[in-house]
């Protein structure tokens, strides 16, 4: 408001200033924050720290959308879709059964609201205060503002699911239209999508992403760190496939656990196909079904290549429907290995050589830092220096001294 009042003002002087575009260009801002502010007409300055809890049904699936609320301000939301319980469960019974789970390793705030009145919300209060050590009010709201936060995620909930289940619904077309495309012999539930990514080979890293006919199954995304091999060079992109596909598999054959995919797909071409193709029949799993997909001239999109363990190579038309869900399994393939490959090597980018000194905490390390400023005038420094530091001694100085000089003049 204070904001719109100040454009007001200006938009008056550049008026009386005969000044019409910077006026008009205020009146356009003036505009713009009055649609924003007449389409929020829920006040949460007084909302303070709220999750909010709403659950939508529709047939056999549902979505519990969660709102987080800390200090009035919406810290965004996410959704959950349980799937392991009894259909018959009333959606109260459902948002009960899953209020506990969710704050054993969450903080719990002041206010929960509820889009469904629960049983003996007293006990699950106590419960929850006694699982945190904090106090909580667990409210299901019938009018005011908290009721149109509640409607509002409802409203969310709804939208969600509706598209959460017009994807799985595609999912199931494509796996079905993947199926006739390939001339498999039977329908598939799972493919599982490989990827290799590195840098130069280093920080190497392979990745498995599961689908299923009801989407991506994130919770069984794997990653393989490439462990460094005699007959593995750096940037050997045939030998890392074939390290993963030799530890995704042998190690379930050899517990009897194997979950085996009804298609496997690469992100590569026929050398890759080669490769893990000897694997899995060193393996006696030959008759899993393998294609892998190459971009086509100049790595265009749409003019993909896909490769057969026959020896075929065909293309899709570019417009084609399940060229785009090809594409699509392979790009999160390719989006999972990027993300995996820049996270461990941010991490071993920030790692410093104190972390590896017995006896050193993060506590000891951060007041090394702050004296020295770097990991490596810690490792210049002398036993003395060393001494000045808060919270070390001389034992400790020592300690820190050797562990850079240990083949010269150790203490």
């Amino acid at each position: 408001n204070k904001i719109q009042q100040s454009f007001a003002h200006e938009m008056q002087e550049a008026s009386e200033s005969l000044n019409f575009e910077k006026a008009a260009l205020y009146r356009d801002r003036i505009r713009a924050l009055t649609t924003i502010l007449a389409q929020q007409d829920i006040n949460i300055h007084d909302i303070g720290d709220t999750d909010i809890f709403a659950l939508h049904q529709q047939g056999d699936k549902c979505c519990i959308q969660v709102f987080f609320y800390r200090s009035g301000r919406n810290y965004g939301n996410m959704p959950f879709f349980p799937s392991h319980y009894d259909t018959e469960m009333s959606a109260q019974e459902i948002l009960q059964s899953f209020l506990l789970p969710f704050y054993q390793k969450r903080t719990l705030p002041k206010t929960i609201l509820l889009s469904h009145n629960i049983e003996s919300k007293s006990l699950y209060k106590e419960v929850l205060e006694a699982q945190s050590g904090k106090s909580v009010q667990i409210i299901y709201p019938q009018k005011g503002q908290k009721h149109k936060l509640v409607q509002n995620a409802l409203q969310n909930a709804k939208i969600t699911l509706t598209r959460k289940i017009a994807e799985q619904s595609s999912f199931r077309q494509m796996f079905q239209q993947t199926a006739q495309l390939l001339k498999l012999d039977d329908e598939i539930q799972r493919i599982e999508i490989y990827d290799n990514s590195h840098i130069s080979g280093s920080d190497a890293y392979g990745v498995m992403v599961v689908a299923e006919p009801e989407g991506f199954a994130k919770n069984q995304y794997r990653k393989f760190k490439i462990k460094p091999e005699k007959n593995l060079s750096k940037g050997d992109d045939y030998g890392m496939m074939q390290q993963v596909f030799y530890r995704r598999f042998s190690k379930s054959l050899r517990l009897d656990q194997a979950i085996l995919p009804d298609l496997i797909i690469l992100d590569g071409g026929k050398g890759q196909l080669s490769v893990v193709k000897e694997v899995l029949t060193d393996l006696g799993l030959e008759n899993l079904n393998l294609i892998a997909i190459s971009k086509g001239p100049d790595r265009n999109a749409g003019l993909e290549q896909i490769h057969l363990t026959n020896g075929q190579t065909f293309q899709l038309h570019p417009k084609e429907p399940i060229l785009y869900f090809l594409q699509r399994l392979r790009d999160e393939s390719h989006r999972f290995a990027i993300g995996t490959h820049r996270y461990k090597r941010t991490k071993s980018l920030s790692k410093s050589k104190l972390d590896d000194i017995p006896g050193i905490g993060k506590k000891r390390k951060k007041n090394l830092l702050h004296f020295f400023g770097s990991a490596k005038a810690v490792e210049s420094a002398g036993v003395q220096d060393l001494q000045k530091v808060d919270n070390i001694s001389l034992e400790t100085a020592k300690k820190i001294y050797n562990f850079f000089h240990e083949t010269d003049d150790k203490l």
